[in-house]
């Protein structure tokens, strides 16, 4: 009896794991947009292999206070929606792979398909 559940939780952990592999996958490539310091001098901020299906907040626009990033430029394998808000909210807009925009679009988060 005790055989048969240490092999059950033994078949069940290694699913277990074989799925929690495979799940976190990864744009090729990297993501970049422009975003002002705290004296409005522009730097470029960068995401390399960004996580797929996880939204992602900038860190540098997180702070309600601080202005949102502009010019992003999606060179991934994936298809790029930025956010306006935080956590992939607000208004968005779709990059593909390859695609970039001006500073005209704002953005405060982005999500990878």
């Amino acid at each position: 009896m005790r055989l048969r559940s240490t092999l059950a939780a033994a078949l069940g952990a290694a699913t277990l794991v074989l799925t929690l592999s495979t799940s976190a996958q990864a744009a090729e490539g990297h993501f970049t947009y422009v975003f002002h310091d705290w004296h409005g001098g522009p730097q470029v901020g960068v995401l390399d292999h960004p996580r797929s299906r996880e939204c992602i907040t900038l860190p540098e626009t997180r702070d309600e206070f601080a202005p949102p990033a502009d010019s992003p430029r999606n060179d991934t394998d994936a298809t790029a929606v930025v956010f306006t808000g935080v956590d992939c909210t607000g208004d968005y807009f779709t990059l593909r792979p390859g695609g970039r925009a001006s500073e005209r679009l704002k953005l405060r988060s982005v999500l990878f398909s």
